[in-house]
């Protein structure tokens, strides 16, 4: 699983429909968040949407490399959680779903 955020919903567009064309996730979900954070410095806060992207570790790197061409952050949220268990058929799906290295 792949977390980053976003500000925009047309960045949201993007690199929703980048990341499933290219079969880099299974599946994408978007979250309204609000966010407080540093940033040069001062206390800052923000309304974003965080995506949830279900992926397999392998494609990770893509993943970021892609966020990163198409954010409009200078230094955008970009994490990897693994998943540790899961129910198989949801799990199955996932790397059915995406490229296969």
């Amino acid at each position: 699983m792949v977390l980053t955020t976003v500000n925009s919903d047309s960045i949201k567009k993007t690199i929703i429909e980048s990341v499933l064309e290219q079969k880099l996730a299974a599946c994408i979900q978007s979250i309204p968040i609000h966010s407080h954070y540093i940033w040069d410095g001062s206390v800052q806060e923000d309304h974003e949407q965080i995506l949830i992207l279900k992926t397999q570790k392998a494609l990770y790197s893509k993943i970021e490399s892609l966020i990163c061409d198409l954010h409009n952050y200078d230094v955008p949220q970009i994490v990897q959680v693994p998943f540790t268990d899961g129910f198989n058929p949801y799990l199955s799906w996932i790397e059915q779903s995406t490229q296969q290295d």
